[in-house]
């Protein structure tokens, strides 16, 4: 097995410890597995050249996410923000243990922390393909269910500020998202 694979298989083995179970297209299994993997095809469908550096951080952008709840840091943007870099830091670390381990060198495993950190959003292309594929993993995972519980000018705010974040490119890949005829109209309606 080369490195890719086997470090693509380390960071699967711990997302599958998820005790979160969610349904995707179909498929039920453990949250940050299947997250992580439709990360993944939406960075391959962005940027088809993506680096292994960029492969591997989509793959990891949520590792083990669980093992640090939302509710371990206090309520509103302030906790928030923390709880978000915390994991940030956290991802970046277990992702390092599992290159080392699968044979990368110091460089590879900087740029995919780099990658899965965040760091130059906005202007480097390659954290920009993982923050658009996050977002259309958001929308697609959960609009539905975000348009449930917020009204809509709440919703309006959260879609608005979510279709901010991405590229040019990302926003069109929104039109590709496998989404039921009311979420389209949703989206169509907020993002015109």
């Amino acid at each position: 097995m080369d490195r890719l694979a086997a470090a693509l298989a380390a960071i699967d083995a711990a997302n599958a410890e998820d005790p979160n179970e969610v349904t995707v297209r179909g498929r039920s299994g453990p949250k940050e597995l299947l997250h992580a993997e439709l990360v993944t095809e939406w960075v391959t469908r962005l940027k088809p050249d993506a680096s292994e550096p960029l492969l591997l951080a989509a793959r990891a952008h949520h590792l083990r996410r669980w093992t640090v709840p939302r509710s371990s840091h206090p309520p509103g943007r302030v906790g928030y923000l923390r709880w978000r870099r915390l994991l940030h830091t956290q991802h970046a670390t277990e992702l390092g243990a599992i290159l080392r381990d699968a044979g990368y060198d110091d460089a590879t495993i900087e740029r995919a922390q780099v990658i899965v950190r965040k760091e130059g959003l906005g202007t480097d292309p390659e954290v920009q393909a993982l923050e658009d594929a996050l977002c259309l993993v958001f929308l697609e995972t959960q609009l539905t269910d975000l348009a449930a519980r917020l009204d809509d000018e709440k919703l309006a705010g959260v879609l608005t500020k979510t279709a901010k974040k991405m590229s040019e490119a990302g926003r069109a890949a929104i039109a590709d998202i496998p989404l039921d005829a009311d979420a389209t109209a949703l989206l169509g309606r907020v993002l015109e």
